[in-house]
């Protein structure tokens, strides 16, 4: 671990990082647009080398459900804010439940590392 990431913190770069890369993706145009498309790709980059960090200390079935679940959770809410895209009664429940589904990961699960 690089001694000033701390492995949750890197998760949440990567998260992070992996979140604004699907707004570019958004953005891009279907790789029309080539700024979008280069910084999908930096930041995309970005999320993968956080997420390895994190893997060095997080088991990766743990890291990849936070990174992917949340990750998706940050994207529909992102997608209602910016691009004003909504979701459906089926929809926010589904985003309830990985919500919920990280939650118990890290609270009630032992394969967590803490």
């Amino acid at each position: 671990m690089h001694f000033l990431v701390h492995p949750y913190i890197a998760l949440t770069l990567a998260i992070l990082f992996e979140v604004t890369g699907t707004a570019f993706l958004q953005r891009s145009e279907q790789f029309t647009e080539v700024l979008p498309t280069g910084l999908m790709v930096v930041f995309y980059g970005a999320s993968f080398y956080f997420l390895t960090l994190a893997l060095k200390a997080i088991p990766l079935g743990i890291a990849y459900a936070m990174w992917a679940g949340l990750g998706i959770v940050l994207v529909a809410l992102l997608g209602f804010v910016v691009f004003g895209q909504k979701l459906d009664l089926a929809g926010v429940a589904g985003v309830g439940l990985i919500v919920t589904g990280v939650v118990v990961l890290n609270t009630l699960s032992d394969t967590a590392a803490h």
